[in-house]
């Protein structure tokens, strides 16, 4: 069986692996671009930090999370908004105060992508 592959624009590879239609891989580069922006932003200490300790409390504001892991507020609000882009994170704001959790709906899709990307791996 021979594969062809074809680019079908700047953004999307297309491998035929077989004849029909259901042997058509899409690979879309945008997409794996967003994909490595999401990993990349819950592959940093700090982030993961900030993960596991709005695990334990749920629900945050920037003032708590900044006083728990003793950093300058600017740091804790740059590294939430890269977590909040990457929807990683929620927020809602109550008055004046903005409250951070985590978006487990999210985590779990990116926890199954993560397993079946590691089940990839080659042996050694």
């Amino acid at each position: 069986m021979e594969k062809t592959i074809m680019p079908t624009s700047s953004y999307t590879l297309t491998i035929s692996k077989g004849t029909g239609p259901e042997d058509v891989i899409k690979l879309d580069y945008y997409h794996v671009r967003i994909a490595a922006h999401v990993l990349r932003a819950i592959n940093h200490k700090l982030r993961q930090q900030i993960i596991k300790l709005l695990e334990e409390h749920k629900r945050m504001t920037v003032t708590e999370i900044y006083v728990k892991l003793r950093l300058e507020q600017s740091v804790a609000s740059q590294h939430l908004s890269i977590l909040r882009r990457n929807h990683i994170v929620k927020y809602e704001r109550d008055g004046k105060f903005i409250y951070y959790s985590l978006d487990t709906e999210a985590l779990e899709t990116i926890a199954r992508v993560v397993d079946e990307l590691y089940a990839l791996k080659p042996e050694k």
